[in-house]
Parts: structure tokens; C-alpha cells; sequence
């Protein structure tokens, strides 16, 4: 590749980002500079003052095909490594040359650097909006599933105990398991409207009426278990609420919704149901 070739595509090709830091590899720079690798280190060897260790970084073979897969193409590569060169050491190395080649492409290399520490900027802040929005929607996910339900209806309170029932339903993203000992035809005329998997344990089962809504809907599952007193309700087998009332008497009397985040419940209950 002659100066004459050179192109801006070819020089930001060749630029890496190695520990956050922008860099170039010394087979690379002897390439754009017409001479041997070997004369890129021996510059840095014989001039250590001039390189801190902030201006360059030794890496292994190993390091090096793992950022660049073809090393066999620069000139002079070496098989115990490379030398990566930050801007500000490639900058020292021109200086040392000292060659009309090495100060016009150095020159090139620099405008290169500010255009690409740039792109890798926005490509950071997109990184991060990227990553703020995930962190909002996980929020919002476990905020959407956990609202803290804790609530005490009263006599007549009918309409708002059914809608804190809705709301609990609308949590669910694939399966709703309903406990209760007295799940009736009121429960089934919400549930034939929600399409999720939906499974109701329950004692007192009317088989007469699971078997016509089953002619028609699909979305239950039936399943006889004698092991409990009070309402419950899984969402996602995630969150567990208890209902002081069977679902076909909300409102009727005083009872209480509570929402419980505790894996060693959920647990315990998913065990004796069985499902």
C-alpha cells in the first residue's frame, strides 16, 4: 500500500480499542510507514524514556489474533507479539522516524483517531441508553408484577374488590393458578376472557359445569385437591396472594387481599399442588 493509495478507510481499519484506549498495532504502523516492524520496536527500544508505559502496551500472539484475525498480512509480525501504540505513542514514534512518509500519514492517522474516538463515543452513549432502557423495563417488569397488594374490602365494597381481582389477572404474563374450595360460575365468566393458562385447584368441583365450559373454552385446567382452607392466587409462579373471601362472596363481606414476595411460600404451595 503506497501514501499515494492510502485511503481514510484504510487507516480506521486499523485502529483497535484495547482497555477502553484506541490503538495501533506496530506491524500495522510499519506498513503505513514502508518499513519493517523490527524498526518500530527498535525505535521503542532504544528510546524507553520517550514511551511510558501509557503510550504503548505489549500483548501476546494469543491476545493479538483475538483482535485482528489476519496478522499473517502486516509486515514484520512477530510471532512473541505486538507492540499496540496509543495515540499519543504513535505521535512520539513519527518523531523519531523522522521520515516526509511518516510525517504526512502520522498526520492522517491522528485526524483518523479524533474521528473515530467520536464514533466510539456514540457508539458508548447508545451503549448506554441501550442499557438504561433494559434496566427501566426490568423495573417496570417487577414493578408490574409486584405492587405491593395489601388491601381490606368491606361490606358492599363489590365493584373495587372484582377490580383489584382484574388487576391481580392482568399481571400474569403466561399462567394464572387460582386456589379456591368454591370456584363457581361467576369466577368462570372472568376467566373465559383471559387468554392465559389458567389452572383452578379446588375441592368442590361441579363437573357438570366444567364439562360445558370446557365445549367451549380451553383455557382451564381442572384439578381436585383437598389441602386447603383459604383462596389463593400464583401469577407466574412468582407472586403469591391469599384472599380471605372465595372469589363468588367478594365484597359481600369484610375480607382482606394480601400479596406475598417469598419464595418459601410460593414453594410450599407449588409442592402440594403438584403442578
Amino acid at each position: 500500500m503506497s501514501y499515494d493509495l492510502l485511503e481514510d478507510s484504510d487507516i480506521k481499519s486499523m485502529i483497535y480499542v484495547y482497555k477502553g484506549i484506541q490503538v495501533m498495532f506496530d506491524s500495522d504502523l510499519a506498513i503505513l510507514y514502508n518499513v519493517d516492524t523490527k524498526r518500530i520496536n527498535e525505535a521503542v527500544k532504544n528510546n524507553p524514556i520517550k514511551f511510558p508505559d501509557r503510550y504503548l502496551f505489549r500483548i501476546t500472539e494469543e491476545e493479538s489474533n483475538s483482535m485482528k484475525s489476519k496478522i499473517s498480512t502486516s509486515k514484520g509480525g512477530s510471532r512473541k507479539g505486538h507492540t499496540l501504540f496509543t495515540e499519543q505513542g504513535v505521535y512520539m514514534l513519527a518523531t523519531i522516524l523522522k521520515s516526509n512518509i511518516a510525517s504526512k500519514i502520522t498526520l492522517e492517522i491522528m485526524d483518523t483517531f479524533v474521528e473515530m474516538r467520536k464514533i466510539f463515543s456514540n457508539e458508548n452513549i447508545i451503549i448506554n441508553h441501550e442499557k438504561r432502557l433494559l434496566k427501566l423495563e426490568s423495573i417496570f417488569d417487577d414493578s408490574r408484577l409486584s405492587t405491593n397488594i395489601n388491601m381490606i374490602f368491606f361490606n358492599g365494597q363489590i365493584y373495587d374488590s372484582f377490580s383489584v381481582l382484574l388487576d391481580i389477572f392482568s399481571k400474569s404474563n403466561d399462567e394464572i393458578i387460582i386456589i379456591d374450595n368454591y370456584a363457581s360460575k361467576e369466577l368462570f365468566d372472568i376467566l373465559r376472557k383471559i387468554n392465559k393458562k389458567i389452572i383452578i385447584i379446588s375441592k368442590n368441583i361441579n363437573n357438570d359445569l366444567i364439562n360445558k365450559y370446557k365445549e367451549q373454552y380451553d383455557n382451564i385446567s381442572f384439578i381436585y385437591n383437598n389441602s386447603f382452607h383459604d383462596r389463593f392466587i400464583i401469577i407466574d409462579r412468582k407472586i403469591v396472594y391469599s384472599c380471605g373471601a372465595s372469589f363468588k362472596d367478594l365484597g359481600k363481606k369484610c375480607f382482606a387481599i394480601n400479596e406475598f414476595n417469598d419464595d418459601e411460600y410460593l414453594n410450599k404451595i407449588l409442592s402440594i399442588i403438584n403442578v
